[in-house]
């Protein structure tokens, strides 16, 4: 009787360590799948760390998105077509951007004039990527290059000394511009392509990025080969060209919003680490309890 129970009591042991140990895994499944999920969410963000949506930066936001379904129309600087890609992420609805988050303006740079600057540091504080330079009462300056054009700058400054200066758009090479002109497949550029690319193909999906990337675009050296045996006389070239300064765009703006958020994410650390010196400090009530007590010792 005493082998049965003993037999009975650790096979329920067993299956509680079992079920235990499936529930843990699929807890840390789950969990990884929702840190995937935000993480690409966050990647189709400017990361101009602005805070125009309500939440204190782009990965805040991104979770909330992500665990609390919040409405993926209230980003401006990413405007139309950060909601286009959100919503074919997530399967959404695309939705006309929430005007009580602000306009979808195109990119601008802070500028603080000098002449009017009164070195208060506001604006260095209020800076989520520490763009902006200077000490009190000391002349400050934005740093162009780190500068996401967020405005959190602007209502700080009690003299109303920064402004934002919008930035030229490069232009694009005349090719999409230029009459369309019908590709009858006839394979004459492949054959006279010295990389051995396929430039029909290159110029059927010129709007699509991954699949240019697939074809080997970065590989073309322009030497309009293809352009010479065209028979439709297609500027194919000129159309490679213009995919490769698109994309060469895209990955500078990629490496500018990685880079924007890094520096928001070390900013936010240095400020928890002064909030935690700050609380472990005694507080004056404490202080004063503490000289109580060493002086009735004296006593």
């Amino acid at each position: 009787m005493l082998i049965e129970i003993v037999t009975g009591t650790l096979a329920i042991g067993g299956t509680g360590l079992i079920v235990s140990a499936l529930l843990n895994q699929a807890k840390a499944r789950l969990d990884a799948d929702e840190t995937t999920l935000v993480d690409a969410i966050n990647s189709k963000l400017p990361q101009t760390q602005c805070a125009q949506c309500g939440y204190p930066g782009c990965r805040p936001y991104a979770e909330a998105i992500a665990n609390q379904n919040e409405a993926i129309n209230r980003c401006p600087p990413g405007g139309d077509h950060t909601i286009t890609v959100l919503a074919d992420l997530l399967g959404r609805e695309p939705l006309p951007l929430d005007p009580t988050c602000g306009e979808a303006k195109g990119p601008v740079k802070a500028v603080v004039r000098e002449s009017d600057c009164i070195g208060c540091t506001l604006c260095i504080q209020a800076c989520p990527v520490d763009a902006i330079v200077g000490a009190p009462q000391m002349m400050h300056t934005v740093i162009e290059a780190e500068c996401t054009g967020c405005e959190l700058c602007l209502p700080p400054c009690p003299v109303d000394c920064i402004e934002l200066v919008e930035q030229p758009v490069t232009s694009q090479p005349d090719a999409a511009s230029s009459a369309a002109l019908e590709c009858i497949r006839c394979g004459l550029c492949e054959s006279a392509c010295p990389r051995d690319l396929e430039p029909q193909d290159l110029f059927w999906f010129r709007e699509d990025d991954d699949a240019m990337a697939e074809l080997g675009l970065s590989r073309c050296i322009e030497c309009r080969r293809c352009d010479r045996v065209c028979p439709s006389g297609i500027p194919l070239t000129a159309h490679f060209r213009e995919s490769k300064q698109r994309v060469a765009q895209r990955e500078a703006a990629q490496s500018q919003a990685v880079h924007a958020e890094a520096r928001y994410d070390a900013r936010e650390r240095r400020r928890e680490a002064t909030r935690s010196r700050i609380k472990a400090r005694p507080s004056r009530a404490e202080k004063s309890a503490l000289l109580d007590a060493i002086k009735q010792q004296v006593q």
